[in-house]
C-alpha cells in the first residue's frame, strides 16, 4: 500500500447483517467479519451471498476486508454444500474465511488455488489456540492467521509472536466473554443437544446454579456463578501491538448496528491515537478519515461490567455473578420514593426513554422504562416495589444516546491531493490517495482562451466537489500556467469525475493485488499437533466430524479414538464422565479461596458441584498448577 516500512495495524468489526457491515466500515473498522449463510459459528447470523458480495465491494474501496466464519464443524452429509458455499464465497471477492474443520480449511485452500484467489484462511478461536506450537502447527498447514484464544496474556501472545514468526496474530479487545476456552465447550450441547461447535449455544454459562459441596450442602446462594463481565482492552491496544498482535477484534455478530457504531468508533480513535504517536512504526490497515457526529462511549453500549480478562497478567475481577445481563452505567442512587415516582441523587441527567435497573434487597436485577421526567424526579412506566431509597440506579438504555446513533453518525472519505497543470493544449490532472502509492493522471484538451482574471481558487472548487463519493480533496495545487486559462466548469466537473473513476479502478485492484496465501504443508513430512493432555482422555476434543477431518489427521499420524462429541449422545472416556469446559474463570477465585491468593482453609468438604434447579449436577475440578478450572458432568 504505501512505500514506507510501518506495520499495519486492523480493527476488525462484527456484523450481524449487511446493514452491520457498512456502518462498521464507515466508522473506522479495517475489516469486518460476516456469517455466511451456514455454517457460521452464529447460527441466527447468516447471511445472502448478494449481501457478502456487496460489503466485499464497499469496503474494498477503502482497502478494508471482508472475512467470511464458516468455522463449525460439518458432517459427511454437508461437505459437498459447505464446498459449493466455499466456492461461491471466493467468487464473491472475500478475502478470507475463519475455519475450525481442518477438512473445511482443506477444501478452501483448494478452492482458492483452483480459482487462482488470494482468499486466505484464518484458523479461527474454535481450533483452541492457546500454545505457541499450536499456533506453528497452524501456520504449517497453511493457515496465514490465527485467532488467539481470549485467556492469554500479552506476554504469552509476544512468546508466541517470537516463537511462530511468519503468521498473523489476531485477539479480541472487546465483547462478551466465553467463560470455556473456545472450541472445547460441550455444555451447551450435553444439556440441551444444542452444539457451541456447530453454532448454536444455548448460553449454558449464564444460568444460575446453585453451589454445593460433597456433602450436597449449599456453599451460598444461587448465583450466575460461570457468568463473565464483558471484555473491553481499550487501554491496552499498545501493550497488544508491542506484544505482536496485528488484528484488534470487536465480538459480537448478534449484536445490532448501534452496537457496531459505537464501539467500532471508539477503538478506531484510540488505535488512531496509538498510530499517531508511534513515530511511523504503525499505521492503519485501510484507507479513510472518518468524521463523527457523536462521541463514542463504551459504558452507553450493552454490558456486564468490564473486565481486561488476564491481558497484562493480573487475576483480575472477571466474574459477573450476579446477574448475566447488562447493567449499563451508574448513574446514582434512589434518594425519594413516594406512589409513582422517586428522585436520584448523582449527577446523571434523564430522559423519557431511558432504561433504568437496580439490583432489589433479594439481589435480584429489576428494570423498567421512563416515562416522564421533572427535573430529577423520574416517573416510570411501572412503579416497582422492590424500589427503596439507598439503592443503587444504572442506566442500560440511554435514549438520547440512542437517538444519535439512530441517525447517519459518521462519514468515511479518502484524501486526494490533486495537481492542475497545463500545457500544448493539454489540462494535465494528477490525483494521490494519501496514505497509498496510488496515483492517477489524466489529460483533458481544451482551448487556449485566456481567463480575464486568475481561475485558480474556481478550480480548486470544481475539483473539489466529490460529494456522493468516498473521496475528500486533500491539498489541490493549480499551476500558473492553468490558472492564466478560462476552462468551463463542465470540463472540469467530467475531468474530475473521470479521476475518480480511474481511482475507484486502482483502489479496486489494489484491494485485490496482495500476497498469495501460504502454500500447503509438505506432504512428506506431516507432523500431529502438541495438545494439551486432556485431549489423549477426552479425544472429541479434536472434534472431527467428517470422514475427510478424520483422513487429514490420520495422515499426519494422529488416529484419535473418537469422534465429535456431537456425534455421541453422551460420550465418555472409559469411565470418566464428560469433561463439558475447560475455565480460566475460577469459582475458588470468586469465594476468595484461590490457594494462591489466601492460606485460608476452606469451609466446605471438596469436590465442588454446581447443581441447576432441575438437579442436574456439574463437578467442578481445580487444576491450580494450571490455573484452570474443569467442568465435569455428574448426573
Amino acid at each position: 500500500m504505501t512505500s514506507d516500512s510501518a506495520s499495519p495495524l486492523e480493527l476488525l468489526a462484527p456484523a450481524r447483517d449487511l446493514e452491520c457491515g457498512l456502518a462498521a466500515i464507515d466508522h473506522g473498522a479495517d475489516a469486518v467479519y460476516i456469517g455466511a449463510p451456514q455454517f457460521g459459528a452464529r447460527a441466527a447470523a447468516g447471511n445472502s451471498l448478494d449481501d457478502i458480495r456487496h460489503l466485499c465491494h464497499y469496503a474494498h474501496r477503502f482497502l478494508a476486508k471482508v472475512y467470511v466464519t464458516v468455522n463449525t464443524i460439518v458432517f459427511d452429509h454437508e461437505l459437498d454444500t459447505v464446498r459449493s458455499l466455499v466456492a461461491d464465497l471466493c467468487k464473491a471477492g472475500v478475502d478470507a474465511l475463519l475455519v475450525q474443520d481442518m477438512a473445511v480449511a482443506a477444501m478452501a485452500r483448494q478452492v482458492a488455488e483452483q480459482a487462482g484467489s488470494r482468499m486466505q484462511v484464518h484458523a479461527s478461536t474454535q481450533t483452541d489456540n492457546r500454545t505457541a506450537e499450536r499456533v506453528a502447527w497452524l501456520r504449517d498447514q497453511g493457515f496465514s492467521r490465527v485467532v488467539l484464544a481470549r485467556e492469554l496474556s500479552a506476554e504469552a501472545i509476544a512468546d508466541i509472536h517470537e516463537r511462530v514468526p511468519g503468521v498473523e496474530l489476531e485477539a479480541f479487545v472487546h465483547g462478551a466473554l466465553c467463560v470455556s476456552y473456545s472450541g472445547v465447550c460441550y455444555a451447551s450441547q450435553y444439556c440441551f443437544g444444542r452444539s457451541a461447535n456447530r453454532g448454536e449455544c444455548a448460553q449454558f454459562c449464564r444460568l444460575k446454579f446453585t453451589l454445593t459441596d460433597a456433602n450436597r450442602q449449599p456453599i451460598d446462594r444461587p448465583r450466575h456463578w460461570l457468568s463473565l463481565r464483558d471484555m473491553c482492552r481499550i487501554h491496552h491496544l499498545g501493550m497488544m501491538a508491542d506484544a505482536g498482535v496485528t488484528s484488534f477484534k470487536i465480538e459480537g455478530r448478534l449484536k445490532d448496528v448501534s452496537y457496531v457504531k459505537n464501539v467500532v468508533a471508539a477503538y478506531s480513535v484510540e488505535l488512531d491515537r496509538l498510530v499517531a504517536s508511534s513515530s511511523g512504526r504503525w499505521r492503519r490497515a485501510s484507507l479513510g478519515r472518518v468524521a463523527y457526529t457523536f462521541t463514542p462511549n463504551l459504558k452507553k453500549t450493552f454490558n456486564r461490567g468490564f473486565t481486561p480478562y488476564f491481558i497484562d497478567g493480573k487475576e483480575s475481577d472477571i466474574a459477573s455473578p450476579d446477574t448475566p445481563k447488562a447493567l449499563g452505567e451508574m448513574v446514582g442512587k434512589v434518594k425519594e420514593v413516594r406512589r409513582d415516582s422517586f428522585n436520584v441523587a448523582g449527577l446523571s441527567s434523564f430522559a423519557n426513554g431511558d432504561g433504568l435497573c437496580f439490583f432489589d434487597s433479594q439481589h435480584e436485577l429489576r428494570g423498567f422504562r421512563v416515562n416522564r421526567v421533572e427535573g430529577n424526579r423520574i416517573y416510570p412506566q411501572h412503579m416497582l416495589p422492590q424500589l427503596k431509597p439507598g439503592m443503587v440506579l444504572y442506566r442500560n438504555a440511554d435514549a438520547v444516546f440512542d437517538k444519535e446513533l439512530a441517525r447517519q453518525s459518521a462519514t468515511r472519505r479518502i484524501p486526494l491531493d490533486m495537481r492542475l497543470d497545463h500545457s500544448s493544449g493539454l489540462l494535465h490532472l494528477t490525483a494521490h490517495a494519501l496514505g497509498t502509492d496510488i496515483e492517477v493522471s489524466l489529460t483533458q484538451q481544451v482551448e487556449q482562451q485566456e481567463a480575464r482574471q486568475p481561475q485558480g481558487e474556481n478550480m480548486r472548487q470544481q475539483l473539489s466537489r466529490l460529494g456522493g463519493t468516498v473521496y475528500m480533496a486533500g491539498e489541490i495545487e493549480v499551476s500558473d500556467a492553468a490558472q492564466r486559462l478560462f476552462v468551463p466548469s463542465s470540463v472540469l466537473a467530467d475531468l474530475r469525475r473521470r479521476m475518480v473513476a480511474m481511482m475507484d479502478d486502482q483502489l479496486s485492484q489494489q484491494a485485490v493485488d496482495r500476497p498469495m496465501p501460504p502454500a500447503a504443508p509438505n506432504a512428506a513430512a506431516p507432523r500431529p499437533p502438541v495438545m494439551p493432555s486432556e485431549y489423549a482422555t477426552y479425544p472429541y476434543l479434536y472434534n472431527i466430524a467428517n470422514s475427510e477431518a478424520r483422513r487429514f489427521y490420520d495422515h499426519i499420524g494422529l488416529v484419535p479414538r473418537g469422534d465429535a462429541f456431537e456425534s455421541s449422545p453422551r460420550p465418555t472416556a472409559g469411565t470418566q464422565p464428560p469433561l463439558l469446559m475447560q475455565c480460566r474463570h475460577c469459582v475458588r477465585r470468586i469465594l476468595g479461596a484461590c490457594p494462591r491468593q489466601t492460606h485460608r482453609r476452606a469451609a466446605w468438604k471438596e469436590p465442588l458441584y454446581l447443581e441447576l434447579p432441575d438437579r442436574r449436577r456439574f463437578r467442578l475440578h481445580f487444576d491450580c498448577q494450571k490455573c484452570q478450572m474443569n467442568v465435569y458432568a455428574a448426573d
